[in-house]
């Protein structure tokens, strides 16, 4: 049991961002912004994060199934999510920018900011770097938020860097 304790937490540990953190919480938003290497170029970073479907967890989906989810990468663009069984669709996120290997910006809210009157900004930025890419995540939230934005930052900071954290490791597998 202690082998498998130590695994996890190492297998964490090497997962996360270099550094996550709630950058501002108040009453009516929040901002999160994580940052790491990895040990990719930023082209090959780029069409990783493009294959949302393979390293964003599904248990943090509505259909429960990775294979449902996509991003497709380009103005107009969507993070979005297939229902099984023709019930429908979900939109996560809307791509508003998207320059390959250097950014793509997306607005919306996601999970249950999805049904606030909240606007949402998500900034994915690439530099290039001794050994990879610098990755960068930043994700601002403002707007009507019952409790305020310090109740959700907290759990919104741990889902992402979760995801931050899979997209890493899925670039520095190839």
């Amino acid at each position: 049991m202690t082998r498998i304790i130590c695994a996890v937490s190492a297998a964490l540990l090497v997962a996360a961002p270099a550094s996550a953190e709630v950058k501002s919480a108040d009453d009516t938003g929040f901002s999160i912004a994580m940052t790491a290497t990895v040990a990719a170029s930023p082209d090959q970073l780029w069409a990783t994060l493009s294959q949302i479907g393979r390293w964003w967890n599904p248990a943090h989906s509505w259909s429960g199934d990775g294979a449902n989810l996509s991003l497709t990468p380009v103005a107009g663009g969507c993070f979005c999510e297939q229902l099984p069984k023709s019930r429908g669709s979900v939109e996560h996120l809307r791509v508003v920018f998207a320059d390959p290997g250097r950014m793509l910006r997306l607005t919306g809210g996601l999970g249950p900011l999805q049904s606030m009157a909240v606007a949402g900004v998500m900034d994915w930025t690439f530099k290039p770097a001794a050994g990879g890419t610098e990755l960068s995540l930043r994700y601002t939230v403002s707007g009507a938020i019952p409790g305020g934005g310090k109740g959700l930052a907290g759990p919104v900071d741990q889902v992402l860097t979760e995801q931050f954290g899979r997209l890493k490791a899925l670039a520095e597998k190839k």
